[in-house]
């Protein structure tokens, strides 16, 4: 077997054991990630762009975002839509986000007092490098009314240019 397929079969077989163990770190540190594994007696360096990307996808914030807020409003339709790639972020970014909850627990709660809620579920995610959050929260009849999600708007670049 040649170095880049030892390489990359080390870096997969690392990835598969210790996703679970590092995302949380990964989550904090997911700026600048370097993570040094050990498995079979073989140390690999993980400080690649490419290697930092796919170890990231792998751990994602999405991944967190679908789980917490699955976790905590047992949504009918949930989508997390990783919306970075329309905003000046480094390629594989995951600072912008559109989320659509459509729950029970909705029902009986303002627009206004849904948005917290979901805020609340992922205030960790906002305090750790998650920039901006769109929400459509609807309860289940709202969404049979109307399934429609207007697009989000162009990014102006920050500086509302």
């Amino acid at each position: 077997m040649d170095s880049t397929k030892l390489h990359s079969s080390c870096i997969q077989q690392i990835s598969n054991q210790l996703i679970l163990a590092i995302q949380s770190s990964l989550n904090q540190l997911w700026h600048q990630v370097v993570f040094i594994g050990v498995t079979i007696g073989i140390l690999v360096l993980l400080d690649s762009q490419d290697d930092m990307l796919r170890l990231r996808r792998m751990s994602s914030v999405s991944a967190t975002i679908q789980k917490k807020l699955t976790e905590r409003f047992s949504p009918s339709h949930l989508e997390v839509i990783n919306e970075s790639h329309n905003h000046n972020v480094p390629k594989g970014s995951e600072t912008h986000f559109k989320v659509v909850v459509v729950s029970r627990e909705f029902e009986k709660q303002a627009l206004l007092a849904r948005h917290r809620s979901v805020n609340e579920c992922l205030s960790e995610e906002l305090q750790r490098g998650v920039h901006a959050l769109s929400i459509v929260a609807k309860t289940p009849d709202q969404w049979e009314a109307n399934s429609t999600v207007a697009p989000s708007p162009s990014c102006r670049g920050g500086a509302g240019k």
